[in-house]
Order: C-alpha cells, then sequence, then structure tokens
C-alpha cells in the first residue's frame, strides 16, 4: 500500500466487511495519511459530503448507507479524558470507529480491533503495517491478502 490511490483500495476493502461494533486502531506518522484513510472508508461506507480530521471537535458522528460512522482524533487527550468521554458506547454501539492516534489511548481500546499503521516513506510512499487482534479481524486480513495476490 504505497500510494494514495492503493489506500483507498484498502479502505474500501475493509470498510466491506465492516459491521456494527467495528474497531479500527490508526496510528502512525505525522501527515503519513490517517485523515485520508479514514476518509476513503468512510466514502466506502457510503457517507456523502466533507469527512475531515476531528482533531478539534474529538469526535465526529456521520450516516452511512447502512452504518454509523463515528471518526475520533484523540492526539489532543490523556488517557483519562478519553475515558471521560464514554468511548466504549462507541466502540461497542451501533457504527463502525476509527481513531486516530490510537496508541495514545491503547488502555481504553478494546481487545478486538484492527490497527494500522501507516508509515511514511518520503514523497508519496507509505508503508502500512495492519494487525488483527481477535476475531474477525485476523480473518479479514486474511482473505484482504487473498484480494491482494488474486489483484482485486
Amino acid at each position: 500500500m504505497g500510494s494514495l490511490q492503493e489506500t483507498k483500495i484498502w479502505a474500501s476493502r475493509l470498510a466491506a466487511l465492516a459491521g456494527p461494533g467495528t474497531v479500527i486502531a490508526l496510528d502512525g506518522d505525522l501527515g503519513a495519511g490517517k485523515t485520508a484513510f479514514s476518509q476513503a472508508f468512510a466514502a466506502a461506507l457510503g457517507i456523502r459530503g466533507v469527512v475531515n480530521s476531528p482533531t478539534f471537535t474529538i469526535i465526529k458522528e456521520y450516516e452511512g448507507e447502512s452504518l454509523l460512522f463515528y471518526h475520533m482524533d484523540v492526539y489532543r487527550l490523556s488517557a483519562d479524558e478519553a475515558d471521560e468521554l464514554g468511548l466504549d458506547e462507541y466502540f461497542y454501539g451501533n457504527g463502525v470507529t476509527i481513531v486516530e492516534w490510537a496508541s495514545l489511548i491503547e488502555e481504553l481500546l478494546p481487545p478486538n480491533r484492527l490497527s494500522i499503521y501507516i508509515e511514511h516513506l518520503g514523497g508519496e510512499a507509505r508503508r502500512f503495517r495492519l494487525t488483527g487482534w481477535g476475531e474477525p479481524y485476523a480473518e479479514w486480513l486474511d482473505n484482504a491478502m487473498e484480494q491482494e495476490q488474486l489483484g482485486q
């Protein structure tokens, strides 16, 4: 997943697998493409309009074609402040949650989640590291890798 186009493809693949309670923990270098990934994911969920970083609002909620989308940016929060927001209601709710800068609230994240780290390699080049924690996320990665090998 090196280019913006590849980022969009992977975001779409993962969004197609998402259901209520899906949690994606997104981390990476500043400017590596966390928000671009979130925007592509939201578009794949059928969210119309602008999806931008919730840096100052912390949480933004969007209504997709069949799922709610919760987009969080916890960069400016301490773990204690994040805990006071009642994030479990989002994590275990009826929507899909993407948390940018998720490692800052590691202890508050659900044990089952998909973790994505985006490393900026210079220019347009990016490296993505995906880790599936528990079900169904490990299976998602197996399926996604299969699709990649088949060129789909």
